[in-house]
């Protein structure tokens, strides 16, 4: 099978990329993405093309004539870019790629990253839908993924190609770019104590082991890759030994400040989360899948786990000019 893997320079797609190298059923490996790979890769062909440029993507795509794309130029408000960049890169790569897919004659399947936000967090909303509740985004991520799944199933209408929508819950993992893991991290976290919802996470690994499995299981439509169980804002807080800080109305405009001072944006939709929690039945996904997910626990145990960095010293007869 020949496979196309566009973010592949983020965290994510160089892991996907990891675990399809090492798979014989693999042929060939093409990625695209504006940034290079995060670590090694060995048997890939790989291009930087900035997702604007559409010409270029298409003319990588077609000639490259996939089986299956793995379609990962998704990209979360603050995690590498701001919003606006972040919401104009995601179209971008998405009208591209999914453009680009309809003129591949070999291609038979199509795995598309989105996310549980694209349920929204209305008022009466249930906390676990599962994947025939209704597409009603209440932010700009939730908004942006909506869109990428409305051009990928516009993509594949009239034709034989298979598409999965992968709808994960918000991924958290060591090194892992996630705005949520960043703000749950500082030592005072400011919460909502008197209106706040569980929500669920999925680790990095099994969101990579999610993708791989999609390319070759016979699944087609949206699935809810999450973790199982829930914690508040509260409890995630007091399990990494952080201080809580209550917070009411305004005063999130003060602890969004603050955060973004510390290093760790609090964008929409990570407030959202806190707030109005977020969950999805992630049934489907491991029955058709066979990957089952870490627990929401297990994920927030390891987020506190992870290592400070260390500055270490270089000896001075080391060193080279």
């Amino acid at each position: 099978m020949r496979v196309l893997i566009t973010g592949m320079g983020g965290e994510l797609g160089t892991r996907i990329t990891n675990l399809l190298e090492a798979d014989e059923r693999i042929t060939a490996i093409r990625g695209i993405d504006g940034y290079p790979p995060r670590r090694r890769i060995t048997r890939v062909d790989f291009h930087r093309v900035d997702p604007d440029d559409r010409r270029r993507t298409s003319h990588l795509i077609r000639e490259f004539d996939p089986e299956a794309i793995v379609h990962f130029g998704v990209y979360e408000p603050h995690a590498h870019f701001g919003g606006t960049a972040a919401r104009m890169g995601t179209l971008a790569s998405a009208v591209s790629t999914l453009g680009a897919a309809r003129a591949c004659p070999s291609l038979r399947r199509i795995v598309v990253r989105s996310g549980i936000e694209v349920y929204g967090r209305r008022r009466g909303a249930t906390l676990r839908p599962d994947e025939s509740a209704p597409v009603e985004p209440t932010n700009v991520w939730g908004q942006s993924l909506a869109k990428v799944e409305q051009l990928a199933v516009e993509a594949v209408a009239g034709t034989d190609v298979e598409l999965s929508l992968l709808r994960y819950a918000p991924i958290v993992g060591p090194s892992f770019p996630s705005p949520a893991g960043r703000y749950l991290r500082l030592p005072i976290v400011a919460v909502s104590p008197l209106a706040e919802l569980p929500f669920s996470l999925i680790h990095q690994e099994d969101a990579a082991a999610a993708a791989v499995a999609a390319v070759h299981a016979p699944v087609t439509g949206p699935l809810n890759v999450v973790g199982s169980g829930a914690v508040t804002a509260s409890q995630a807080v007091r399990r990494g030994g952080r201080v809580p800080w209550p917070v009411f109305g305004p005063g999130w405009r003060v602890a969004a400040a603050a955060a973004e001072v510390l290093g760790a944006p609090l964008p929409p939709h990570v407030r959202d989360l806190l707030v109005r929690g977020a969950g999805g039945d992630g049934a489907r996904a491991v029955a058709e899948l066979g990957v089952e997910p870490r627990s929401t626990s297990e994920v927030v145990d390891q987020l506190y786990r992870w290592a400070e960095t260390t500055d270490v010293a270089t000896p001075t007869a080391a060193v080279t000019r």
